[in-house]
């Protein structure tokens, strides 16, 4: 079926058809008719596949037909969110789909000045993607009413969840009319989790789950390889120096280790940009949209940062760092590969790292294809690299012996 064959609004149909959408993915089929009954679900499926266009699509088809003018009549939709960066995504997201209908989406998150932020609600929105925190700033202070909110979205939720977002999401049920429409939508999800999802939803949801055997998207080749620790900074220069003209995305554990590895690349001149919770809010921006426009090719990044984000042409993914929870595994990787593109998954794992990679073998249900280095590789890239200190070391000797021929000449003409 395609979406000319919906029954959605001509002005959606174009903008449809102008951003490439010609057939609906599995979840979008799957959820876009139930959305626009007004049903309460739980929808799972794999990163890449279009979740956010599946809400996305129908709420505004909804909110565009009730409404005669582009006047807001108080926020329709609520979309929550787990971090800054995916809340403005979202936003765009809504804005490309919306263009030219009669809804008009913003977004609120911390880290910044709220005055923009409280002026964009002063003229009206019908879509608001918030995070957490800066939405109950908002309640609080008055500049939010989300009495007139009908559909309100969890995206990442369990991110959200895990990340111990339960009890705002609890919260803000209190300031929503009881006879809202819940839509969670997420890639992966436990027991645990799922009990809390139905908790916050009506009892007649329908549970949408897009998983096959195989949780990694099938447009991703993933590999590990065993490398020591303090190994890693090596071949990483040397997949960069191999793929000059690739994105890569690279996943570290800490904000430190973001640094230090930033800190390793500039060291054989290769730029690359960080991303992480320790940044200012407005250099976490800049950074991520120099790596969309591909003026900086080369990203490093931690998990909270990085996560849910849809950034176009993501050729590799790197795990620099093994991720402690398995399910993260499946979030990295699933950066590349997106919609109909192709990608490739390295993860570099130190022999103090195997169980983490056995956990994750185990979450997956299969084994990761293991690339062996032979030692005679691994060695010429140890060496290559430590020629290069070498060389490096001689041109400062050689500098050191220059100074100090120039120390004697002057000496000896003092002597004369």
């Amino acid at each position: 079926m395609k979406f000319s064959e919906y029954s959605l609004s001509i002005e959606l149909k174009q903008n449809l058809e102008r951003l490439g959408f010609n057939r609906p993915t599995d979840i979008q089929f799957k959820t876009i008719g139930p959305i626009l009954r007004g049903e309460d679900l739980l929808a799972i499926a794999q990163t890449g596949t279009g979740k956010t266009a599946a809400f996305a699509i129908p709420i505004l088809d909804k909110l565009h037909k009730s409404k005669t003018s582009k006047r807001s009549d108080g926020i329709k939709c609520l979309v929550m969110v787990p971090t800054r960066e995916l809340a403005i995504q979202i936003t765009e997201a809504f804005n490309e789909l919306g263009k030219n209908l009669r809804v008009k989406t913003a977004s609120i998150y911390g880290g910044v000045d709220q005055d923009p932020q409280i002026i964009k609600l002063e003229k009206g929105v019908d879509i608001l993607v918030t995070t957490p925190g800066r939405m109950f700033d908002f309640l609080h202070q008055k500049h939010l009413r989300l009495n007139r909110v009908t559909t309100l979205v969890l995206d990442e939720a369990d991110h959200m969840l895990d990340l111990g977002f339960l009890k705002d999401i609890q919260d803000v049920n209190k300031f929503l009319p009881k006879d809202k429409q819940t839509l969670f939508f997420s890639a992966t999800i436990d027991k645990k989790i799922k009990k809390y999802a139905y908790s916050l939803i009506k009892g007649n949801a329908i549970h949408i789950q897009i998983s096959p055997k195989n949780p990694v998207n099938k447009n991703i080749t993933h590999t590990i390889t065993k490398i020591k620790m303090d190994d890693k900074r090596f071949f990483l220069e040397r997949l960069i120096k191999d793929n000059p003209e690739s994105k890569m995305l690279v996943f570290v554990r800490t904000k430190i280790r973001a640094e230090r590895v930033k800190k390793a690349m500039a060291r054989v001149n290769i730029n690359a940009d960080t991303i992480h919770g320790d940044k200012e809010q407005k250099d976490r921006l800049i950074a991520l949209n120099k790596f969309k426009s591909g003026d900086t090719k080369v990203l490093i990044a931690t998990d909270v940062s990085a996560r849910g984000i849809d950034i176009p042409n993501v050729e590799f993914v790197v795990n620099y760092d093994i991720p402690e929870q398995a399910e993260n595994y499946v979030h990295r990787i699933g950066r590349t590969g997106r919609g109909n593109n192709k990608g490739i998954a390295v993860s570099f794992y130190s022999p103090e790292e195997k169980s983490l990679i056995e956990d994750i073998e185990k979450y997956l249900g299969q084994r990761i294809e293991n690339v062996q280095i032979s030692k005679k590789e691994y060695g010429e890239i140890i060496n290559f690299r430590e020629e290069k200190i070498n060389d490096w070391k001689s041109v400062i000797n050689q500098i050191d012996e220059l100074e100090n021929l120039k120390k004697k000449k002057k000496k000896k003409k003092r002597k004369k």
